[in-house]
């Protein structure tokens, strides 16, 4: 059975124009994030488990680690899954582990958070950004195929690499990027560092790219108590190269250094706290499952949705909206007790960091990642929100935008 709040009524009272919504009545104020009802589930286990390690002393490579890896990889269907100790390890380890070097050009979403074009930095390619679909928040095959060409029109770099990002925990478009990925002759590595949960045909993120990189970060859908990540693959020698690289390059004794690495390890404390979460995982995602449901029935026409195809099903890591007013809604949403987050307010190739990378000022090649970066925002997402509070949540949505809309204008995409 689904652990869910229960308190209050099931659905609140729609509120007249401009009205600020129903009080929450029983129910404790909206946490963008709940981590707090989580450990409070499973505080007991988890003590039972860091007191575990706290008595057999192997902080580092404990046997949590292998536990964990074991049952990532069931849970996925990937043939191994390699604990790391941040979602960008889990990033830059298998682009060092394909040899990129200085020249070659990585293919990147320019909407999606800045851990994806550094880990393409940190192998000394050059990062190239592509422009997302407008409906799926994802990178935009058509986008992709148009920047490979110009890359080798220009000459100056060596198309090598894609890395698709699964945004808010939708895959993407896989089918397609793949297609094109295949042609030209491109690795791919997925990031899920947001979709850890998610779904495309029969196969699990995870399962879906030759190579999938996750974040454990404590506000990911499957987090830990500080950063962790894990990096999966069907290909068996992918796997003892990704846990030498997590170990500084070295080789099956952790001895000698055989190839470039550095220290990627995850630490038996974060492997302790996945394992416990990992088991009422099931539970969680199927009511993100449920919350989102009801936000899609509520939202449509009043904002714009992030849209998934036939074969994609998402995580649902965050749920996130776009209005043309966003910043007058999300004060008013504050105002009425409902807490909001901005990703990303600025898109990778405005970024000083990135600017190099940056398409020329007369090149219009990033439009949707720039009107996405100014009009989207997320809403609260977790497995703890009672029904009453996502209605709450959205009648205060449906409240601001008909409040904050200049007359006559529209509310959604």
């Amino acid at each position: 059975m689904t652990h869910r709040l229960t308190t209050g009524p099931s659905a609140a009272t729609k509120p007249k124009t401009g009205a600020k919504p129903v009080a929450l009545g029983g129910d404790q104020p909206i946490a963008f994030i709940d981590l707090k009802a989580q450990q409070a589930r499973i505080r007991p286990q988890i003590e039972k488990r860091l007191s575990a390690i706290l008595d057999h002393g192997r902080y580092i490579a404990g046997p949590e680690i292998e536990a964990l890896e074991e049952q990532l990889a069931h849970w996925t269907g990937a043939r191994g899954a390699i604990a790391c100790a941040s979602g960008t390890d889990a990033l830059v380890a298998p682009l060092l582990a394909r040899g990129l070097v200085t020249g070659d050009a990585v293919f990147v979403p320019a909407f999606t958070y800045n851990a994806t074009a550094n880990s393409v930095l940190l192998t000394g390619a050059a990062p190239v950004f592509v422009d997302v679909d407008p409906h799926s928040f994802n990178m935009c095959p058509a986008a992709l195929q148009r920047a490979i060409d110009a890359v080798k029109a220009q000459g100056r770099l060596h198309p090598r690499a894609v890395i698709p990002v699964d945004l808010f925990g939708l895959p993407a478009d896989y089918d397609a990027l793949n297609d094109i990925a295949s042609r030209e002759g491109l690795y791919m590595l997925a990031d899920g560092a947001q979709s850890f949960g998610g779904q495309y045909g029969d196969n699990r993120v995870g399962n879906i790219a030759p190579n999938t990189a996750v974040s454990f970060f404590p506000g990911k859908a499957l987090g830990a108590y500080g950063d962790a990540g894990a990096m999966f693959t069907q290909d068996k020698d992918d796997i003892e190269a990704f846990m030498s690289i997590r170990w500084h390059g070295t080789d099956a004794h952790r001895k000698d250094s055989v190839r470039v690495g550095f220290n990627g390890r995850m630490d038996s404390f974060q492997a302790a706290i996945l394992l416990e979460k990992l088991a009422i995982f099931d539970d969680e995602l199927a009511a993100r499952h449920h919350i989102a449901a009801i936000y899609d029935r509520r939202l449509e026409g009043i904002v714009g949705l992030q849209k998934t195809s036939a074969k994609a099903k998402s995580g649902y890591g965050y749920y996130s909206v776009t209005t043309p007013h966003r910043d007058a809604v999300i004060n008013q949403l504050k105002d009425w007790g409902v807490p909001t987050a901005i990703y990303y307010k600025t898109p990778l190739h405005q970024m000083p960091a990135f600017s190099a990378y940056a398409p020329r000022r007369d090149d219009p090649a990033l439009p949707h990642t720039e009107q996405l970066s100014a009009s989207i925002f997320s809403l609260p997402m977790h497995p703890y929100l009672s029904d009453h509070q996502v209605n709450h949540i959205c009648n205060a949505v449906e409240a601001a935008v008909e409040a904050t809309a200049p007359m006559g204008s529209g509310s959604g995409n």
